[in-house]
């Protein structure tokens, strides 16, 4: 058996296209995960499924057990900012403690290669609008701080140990590929596209939108967001910078300029060409008021960078919302 690559995560929204990412590229997936968000029908049946918990030692340490894996990519998370201010302890013990047992396990059986699956949050409200991998890190939510620990725990790692990393810190994931017959499947989803996408279709009566008096030009939110192809895409070349002995490395990945809230909703009107109906509400706690990426870094190093527009991500996001809805789709 060639070499196989553990995808934690893999039956959620970004793991299973990176499941597919990876397959067309030669490679051999290997899925875990405890479906409490992702779907077992999102996995392909040629890929082997594990379903069991991250912070199971016994659970985990099966799948490097029965398979030969030679590397991760690491997604699996407890991710939802608001449910992480009101809960802090489910995102520690599952994001923090399930990524411990999770390398434990990989030391264990002489795995070190990893690809870490971070978020833009860790940056909270910077100082700067587009952030930079140098930017301060100082998370202003649970769900950051836990991401921003398992960065400082696979760094100290890392020099006590052979393991090589690429951790990437990205921004808001949407859209889907349309011949895969995936996306986010979350009927009382916190996300603003599916939102935007369900009120399009008649699944919700409006968008809630969250704060209308922050220090932007139309008072809310601004956010930098990309494609879940494109952000698989990058985490295939940082995986495959590790193959070539490259240097650990954090990556920003976003598109490099952001959108806010009313621009997502008024773009989506004209892609969908219905009216996107909304309310505003108090700010949530713990959201940032803005933040978009640099990721001149990955351009240089890794030779990625956004390739869909926010029309194309859009559309998608609005066929695959179709879909659900049972609706006439371009889904394939």
């Amino acid at each position: 058996m060639t070499g196989q690559i553990l995808v934690t995560g893999g039956a959620g929204y970004i793991g299973s296209h990176m499941v597919r990412i990876l397959a067309q590229n030669g490679h051999n997936p290997v899925v875990f995960d405890n479906l409490s968000t992702g779907h077992r029908e999102f996995v392909p049946a040629t890929v082997p499924f594990i379903e069991g918990d991250l912070r199971s030692t016994s659970d985990i340490g099966a799948v490097f057990r029965n398979h030969k894996i030679t590397g991760v990519i690491h997604f699996a998370a407890a991710l939802v900012v608001p449910e992480s201010v009101a809960n802090p302890h489910k995102y520690y013990d599952n994001n923090f403690y399930g990524s411990l047992t999770l390398l434990t396990k990989m030391f264990e059986y002489g795995v070190y290669k990893l690809v870490f699956s971070s978020t833009a949050t860790v940056y909270g409200n910077a100082s700067t609008i587009s952030v930079t991998e140098d930017t301060p890190t100082v998370p202003i939510s649970p769900y950051g701080n836990t991401k921003l620990f398992v960065e400082h725990m696979i760094s100290d790692l890392s020099r006590a140990t052979e393991l090589r990393y690429a951790t990437l810190r990205y921004f808001n994931v949407a859209g889907c590929h349309l011949e895969w017959g995936i996306g986010t499947k979350t009927r009382d989803t916190s996300f603003l596209i599916p939102s935007v996408m369900q009120v399009a279709c008649g699944e919700k009566q409006m968008v809630t939108v969250f704060g209308d008096d922050y220090d932007t030009p139309d008072g809310t939110c601004i956010r930098d967001y990309i494609s879940v192809v494109d952000l698989c895409e990058a985490h295939l070349l940082a995986y495959k910078a590790l193959d070539g002995n490259g240097q650990n490395q954090v990556f920003n990945i976003g598109t490099g300029h952001g959108l806010s809230v009313m621009e997502i909703i008024r773009h989506a009107e004209k892609v969908t060409g219905k009216s996107i109906r909304y309310e505003f509400a108090r700010r949530r706690p713990g959201d940032v008021e803005q933040i978009y990426a640099n990721p001149e870094k990955a351009k240089q190093l890794l030779g990625w960078a956004s390739h869909t527009s926010t029309t194309e991500m859009l559309r998608s996001a609005w066929e695959w919302q179709k879909k659900l809805s049972g609706q006439s789709t371009d889904f394939r």
